[in-house]
């Protein structure tokens, strides 16, 4: 019997969500499948116990373990039928749910055991809580999940993940601090700080990767979003420039010049200039 259930009809999330989760309580020999899903599902025991078939292997989770199901996998379970479990289970949806649960061992594992993990059980029971919101349950359920994600990471490392601390990782990390940040006064020493790694060996990585260096990534963004105020507002090129991160407004025209063979004046009469088009 289904004590509780939840199905979170906001589908606007496409990276990660919660889409569904729920508490049941099962009667003696309950089975579900054989069957395909479309989503990641997790089931956590909270007492009995019963069977899992998933990936021609043989599951027998017990009071304190949790299984995964994933999309497109035939999987079937079934209720012991002298002493049936009864479990929470949490669906993840999302481009982004493989990529998380890949840094925990879950994938590969299928089951693993929770003990008595206080935290883990909380975020069940805080999902059962937030049920009862009638304004942004969505966003109070998609926060759970990214804790409950991070538990499940810290509690189940991946060592394969944990292992691979990539070059392009630190490159991809430096790229988004940049564009999160050009608008301050911001150094490359400033970026090494921010990843907890050496400013050299993060030039080495970063020049691999992408092929320039983080200083001319840096200018080359703010530069870029200089040339879009220029163009889609009336601002002075002073503000344009302290908006860009460039505190000094002759440099700031310099390197612009440097970069678009005209001076931001001319670059915004230029684009001003253009003719409209009209359906």
């Amino acid at each position: 019997m289904i004590d509780y259930h939840f199905s979170n009809d906001f589908f606007r999330n496409i990276d990660a969500m919660i889409y569904t989760c729920g508490y049941e309580n099962c009667s003696p020999g309950h089975s579900y499948g054989p069957v395909l899903r479309n989503g990641y599902l997790i089931h956590y025991v909270l007492s009995g116990c019963g069977i899992y078939r998933a990936r021609g292997r043989l599951f027998r989770p017990g009071q304190g373990d949790a299984f995964l199901i994933c999309p497109g996998e035939l999987i079937y379970y079934e209720a012991d039928r002298s002493f049936p479990w009864s479990y929470a289970w949490i669906g993840l949806q999302g481009i982004k749910v493989r990529e998380y649960l890949e840094r925990t061992s879950l994938l590969d594992n299928l089951c693993v055991h929770y003990g008595q993990d206080d935290q883990m059980r909380l975020c069940h029971e805080k999902m059962f809580e937030a049920d009862k919101l009638s304004q942004n349950r969505d966003l109070i359920m998609n926060s759970i999940m990214y804790e409950y994600l991070f538990l499940l990471a810290r509690k189940f490392p991946n060592p394969r993940h944990c292992a691979s601390t990539h070059r392009p990782d630190y490159a991809e990390e430096a790229v988004t601090y940049i564009e999160s940040h050009y608008c301050d006064p911001i150094t490359v020493s400033d970026i090494a700080s921010h990843l907890n790694i050496n400013r050299s060996y993060l030039h080495r990585v970063f020049k691999a990767f992408t092929g320039c260096s983080i200083q001319s990534c840096l200018s080359d963004c703010r530069l870029r979003q200089a040339a879009l105020l220029l163009k889609n507002t009336d601002q002075p090129v002073g503000i344009v420039a302290r908006s860009a991160g460039y505190a000094d407004p002759l440099y700031f025209s310099r390197m612009f010049r440097q970069k678009y063979s005209v001076s931001p004046s001319e670059y915004r009469r230029q684009k001003t200039a253009m003719p409209q088009c009209h359906e």
